[in-house]
C-alpha cells in the first residue's frame, strides 16, 4: 500500500458523513507505519473502543470504512479464524466488525459484518511480521504472495457489499 496522508484518509470515507470524518481519530504514528508491508490500513479508535477504521484500494479508489465491534469479549479457550487473513486467535483476537452500508441502504440501517482480527494487523501477520499471541499459525502451503492475493480478495468480498448501493450506480 502507498502511504497515504490524513486529507486522503478522512476523505476517503463511503459510511460515515463528512463531519464525523473529521472528527475521527487516526492511528498514531502514521508516517512511521510499514507502508510497503500493508495491505489496508487498519486501526482501533484509542478513545471510542466499540470503534475501528479501515482503509484501502478498491476497484481504483481509495475508500475508508468505519467499523463497530462488539462490546462483549468472546470466550477466552475458543480459538476463532480471522475471515480475511485466516489467521487463528485465542479468545478476543478475532471480532465480529460491522460496517454500515454505503448509500441508500446504510442510511436505512442495513450493515455488513465479517470476523476480522481484533487488531486489524492482517497485513503483518501474513508476512510473519507479528504472531498471533497464543495460537500458531498453521504452515501454509501456498506462498506468501498468494496468502497475500487472498487477504485481498477477501477484503474486496467485504469492501463489495459496503458498497453495494454505491457501485451499483
Amino acid at each position: 500500500m502507498r502511504a497515504l496522508n490524513e486529507t486522503e484518509i478522512r476523505a476517503s470515507f463511503v459510511n460515515c458523513s463528512k463531519g464525523e470524518a473529521r472528527r475521527l481519530s487516526l492511528p498514531r504514528g502514521l508516517a512511521e507505519l510499514p507502508w510497503e508491508e500493508l495491505d489496508f490500513l487498519g486501526w482501533r479508535d484509542q478513545g471510542a473502543p466499540d470503534r475501528a477504521y479501515l482503509v484501502a484500494e478498491h476497484r481504483g479508489a481509495l475508500v475508508g470504512v468505519t467499523l463497530r465491534v462488539p462490546s462483549f469479549r468472546r470466550s477466552l479457550t475458543k480459538t476463532n479464524v480471522c475471515s480475511l487473513c485466516v489467521t487463528a486467535h485465542a479468545g478476543s483476537g478475532v471480532a465480529l466488525l460491522t460496517a454500515r452500508r454505503a448509500g441508500a441502504a446504510g442510511r436505512e440501517g442495513n450493515t455488513v459484518g465479517t470476523y476480522i482480527c481484533a487488531d486489524l494487523a492482517c497485513s503483518l501477520y501474513v508476512r510473519g511480521r507479528k504472531k498471533s499471541a497464543s495460537v500458531t499459525r498453521p504452515n501454509e502451503s501456498l506462498p506468501v504472495e498468494e496468502q497475500v492475493a487472498r487477504t485481498l480478495a477477501n477484503l474486496d468480498a467485504f469492501l463489495t457489499e459496503v458498497r453495494t448501493d454505491i457501485l451499483a450506480a
